[in-house]
């Protein structure tokens, strides 16, 4: 079962996995057009109702696969307000071949002249709300007709996901929905699933697909939230990277609580994130439990997205200041780095993206070995056990909230050098505020990795210039 958001994900997945839109659209049409001569007879009447989409589209190009049925196609809109090339594309090829098209500009434009079967291919599964003109009064058209009607992916109106609708809907006798089932369809009979050569690839390997759903979230100002990093002490570089990516990846503040005594390094990597220093011994400066109440209540009060661990490293008084953290912290953090080992130590509230290496990874009680891969049901049981989102780094990432598994293969051999971890950990807190913990954890080593694609420096890449090609990756670079 998948998703409209989903599926919208999915579908763009495989474009980049060499499966364009327009050979899906092919399949699609081959397969609504099976369930149309499933239905009628050689000769029969089949009035196609389209939208201006590539729901629409889909019945274009099924039109074609038709040629033994006296098949009439109403466009409900104007031509050139087609919305997609590819769908246009297959109106032009009706057109062109003379088929029996006609345009509704006006609902009362629409005659529906007793088919033995109307297509129902007004809207598809990324639409919600109620019908607006025409859709709304020929859908009641469509439920008054005595003919019997196939809804091509979703009836017009009715939401894929609920199977609610919001007013009228289209009464559809038979449904051909692609690739898998929606959960909006799961209690109606006569639903036909038809595979429409979509790769298994386009739904376990995360791509532009995954980027765009969550960047059509969008976000307004005060949305993208605070960011706020716990690390320092031994180690000043990982923070402020991990600091200025979240700020790179649309963090709106980015806060580093660190030892004083490492205050001005840490300040002085960057204006643009905020160092708030903490006492601690000046020789030997690291967090100890006495300064946790403090972070936490910060955290809680401004409902920030916490990095654990950059910096940090490994005194006893820090390794207890991170367990008591994560026992008290009740919101959203990614736990990287000297502060990982610790939370299968910890019962804790909060919602965590664990970013081991494969090292760390080990640590934490996961499979000890460089194929992430082949060891990812490990992975999985892990993040079961554990109860929360594992970001394995590799080669190929591997990303698992316990039930599915994802794999990220973007990136440059580049980025083998110190810090881009401490970068997709800033990347991954930036769109916790924005998604869900296992989302974030997928598109997070996508726009890591495609920053350092864009970059283009080969072995020479340095962490810190990834911060200037973050938002282009964000955006979805130069070939999604």
């Amino acid at each position: 079962m998948i998703s409209s958001r989903r599926m919208a994900a999915v579908d763009r997945n495989a474009a980049a996995l060499g499966v364009p839109l327009r050979v899906l659209m092919e399949s699609s049409g081959n397969a609504v057009a099976d369930r149309a001569r499933a239905l009628t007879q050689p000769g029969d009447s089949v009035a196609l109702v389209a939208g201006r989409g590539n729901n629409g589209g889909d019945a274009f190009a099924a039109v074609r696969f038709l040629d033994d049925r006296d098949c009439t196609t109403h466009l409900l809109a104007r031509p050139k307000s087609i919305t997609t090339d590819i769908a246009r594309a297959n109106w032009d090829a009706l057109e062109a071949a003379e088929s029996d098209t006609r345009v509704v500009a006006d609902s009362q434009e629409f005659v529906l002249e007793s088919p033995d079967l109307v297509v129902d291919a007004m809207l598809g599964t990324g639409i919600r709300g109620p019908l607006r003109e025409p859709e709304r009064s020929v859908a009641r058209a469509l439920n008054d007709s005595a003919a019997t009607v196939l809804a091509v992916d979703v009836p017009s109106g009715l939401d894929a996901d609920t199977g609610n609708a919001a007013g009228v809907a289209v009464e559809a006798d038979h449904v051909v929905t692609f690739h898998d089932l929606k959960p909006g369809l799961t209690d109606r009979e006569n639903v036909t699933v038809a595979d429409i050569g979509i790769p298994a690839a386009a739904e376990t390997i995360v791509g532009p697909g995954d980027l765009a759903m969550l960047r059509e979230r969008g976000s307004r100002k005060g949305d993208s939230g605070r960011v706020f990093v716990i690390g320092g002490g031994p180690y000043t570089g990982a923070p402020a990277l991990a600091a200025g990516a979240s700020l790179s990846a649309g963090a709106d503040l980015a806060f580093v609580a660190c030892p004083e005594g490492v205050f001005d390094p840490i300040a002085g990597y960057s204006e643009d994130f905020i160092v708030q220093p903490y006492d601690a011994p000046a020789e030997e400066p690291h967090l100890s439990p006495d300064h946790v109440p403090e972070l936490v209540e910060t955290a809680n009060r401004h409902d920030d997205i916490v990095v654990l661990g950059p910096g940090l490293g490994r005194h006893p008084d820090t390794a207890a200041a991170a367990r008591q953290f994560l026992a008290e912290f009740e919101g959203r953090a990614v736990v990287d780095a000297d502060a990982l080992a610790l939370v299968p130590e910890v019962e804790t509230a909060a919602e965590l993206v664990l970013t081991p290496n494969r090292s760390e990874l080990a640590e934490l009680g996961g499979p000890d070995g460089d194929d992430l891969v082949g060891a990812a049901d490990d992975i999985a049981a892990l993040a079961d056990e554990l109860g929360h989102v594992i970001l394995a780094k590799g080669v190929v990432d591997v990303i698992t909230d316990g039930e599915t598994v994802r794999r990220c293969r973007v990136g440059t051999p580049g980025m083998t050098v110190g810090g881009t971890g401490d970068t997709l950990a800033g990347i991954t807190a930036a769109l916790l505020a924005r998604a869900d913990p296992f989302e974030a954890a997928c598109v997070a080593p996508y726009v890591n990795g495609r920053a350092a694609e864009l970059l283009d420096r080969g072995n020479g890449l340095r962490a810190t210039e990834l911060q200037k090609s973050i938002p282009d990756a964000l955006r979805g670079g130069d070939n999604e």
